[in-house]
């Protein structure tokens, strides 16, 4: 073949594959732009698993201009603004400890696993083995005032009371009954497989939760000095002995959900080893007393990391402190 018929073979071969590229090009631009919705498919979605119905609080515009709706706002006012109504200088009663229901209940109770309220309408009136007893959602609400806010119950019958619980049955209307929906309260973290380390969870403190909380655990005033912006974790202002909150894997599993809260996002920067670690510090720091001698009847019942005795088994108050749990579960059931 002559040099000038070999380079014109070349060109012709490189224009064909040009075309042939050009084509390919366009066919998948068809593909991508007119493709039905449904049968798009990527090699990341065929791994993965359908996501589930997340639940949201409902749009408070919702909440009716009627005398039940005041109730239901009024019971948010309380939520967010407790120390201002029954704190220390409260304009109603003086019966808390100055902490806001809200300290605990992200966004009034509405944060996905923010120990939010969607599951209280759709469960209670429940069993609670604490208590030993059938509890209504007004004996759930003084629990936490005697004991997260180290304060004294409400009457029944109070207009306060009956706030708080049209308010917190407004935030689950939308839960059916019996449901338990995901995010629902305060994630559960895995075991550890070692104990939980105070020491390595003061240093997380003074890294992640210090600026907020202050060096002593004495929380950070809002600019009222009527409320706490940050709340305190220990010391005589903060949650008693009594707290559900106490239990480090409920204190674990609301920071690696929702701490540092200044920082975006669902996880929020905390390994979960580092939420056991910093968990155990909190949790073994001072605070007010309660008497729990009628807590927990049937003893058996009471959960592996309850940090105070009795227990039926033999591991030490210690370890139902601060683990490791691994192997406790199966030794307290049987």
């Amino acid at each position: 073949m002559r040099p000038e018929e070999s380079h014109l073979l070349r060109t012709i071969k490189t224009a064909l594959a040009s075309v042939v590229l050009l084509i390919v090009c366009l066919l998948m631009l068809v593909l991508i732009l007119f493709l039905p919705p449904d049968l798009e498919w990527t090699e990341e979605e065929a791994d993965s698993e359908p996501l589930k119905e997340t639940w949201k609080a409902p749009d408070s515009t919702s909440i009716t201009n009627t005398p039940e709706g005041e109730l239901i706002r009024y019971g948010k006012e309380l939520i967010i603004h407790t120390a201002v109504y029954l704190g220390p200088g409260g304009k109603v009663s003086q019966n808390s400890n100055g902490m806001n229901c809200q300290n605990c209940h992200l966004n009034a109770g509405r944060k996905f696993w923010g120990n939010n309220y969607s599951a209280v309408a759709s469960t209670y009136p429940k069993f609670r083995a604490r208590s030993g007893s059938v509890e209504t959602v007004e004996k759930r609400v003084n629990d936490c005032i005697e004991r997260s806010l180290n304060g004294q119950p409400l009457q029944e019958d109070s207009r306060e009371m009956r706030a708080l619980v049209a308010y917190i049955g407004w935030v689950g209307s939308q839960v059916p009954r019996g449901e338990i929906p995901d995010g629902s309260g305060i994630a559960d973290l895995g075991n550890l497989e070692r104990a939980a380390d105070p020491l390595k969870g003061e240093a997380v403190y003074i890294s992640q939760c210090l600026r907020c909380h202050g060096v002593d655990g004495e929380g950070m005033k809002a600019a009222t000095g009527q409320e706490w912006l940050n709340p305190p974790l220990w010391g005589d202002n903060s949650f008693n002995t009594g707290a559900g909150i106490l239990r480090i894997s409920r204190m674990a599993g609301f920071v690696h959900r929702n701490m540092p809260n200044d920082i975006e996002g669902v996880a929020q920067g905390l390994t979960e080893e580092e939420a056991w670690d910093v968990a155990a510090y909190v949790c073994s720091k001072p605070r007010p007393a309660m008497d729990m001698s009628a807590d927990w009847p049937d003893v058996s019942l009471k959960p592996v990391d309850h940090p105070f005795g009795p227990y039926r088994d033999t591991f030490s108050e210690m370890q139902h402190k601060y683990g490791p749990f691994g192997q406790m579960p199966k030794a307290v059931s049987k």
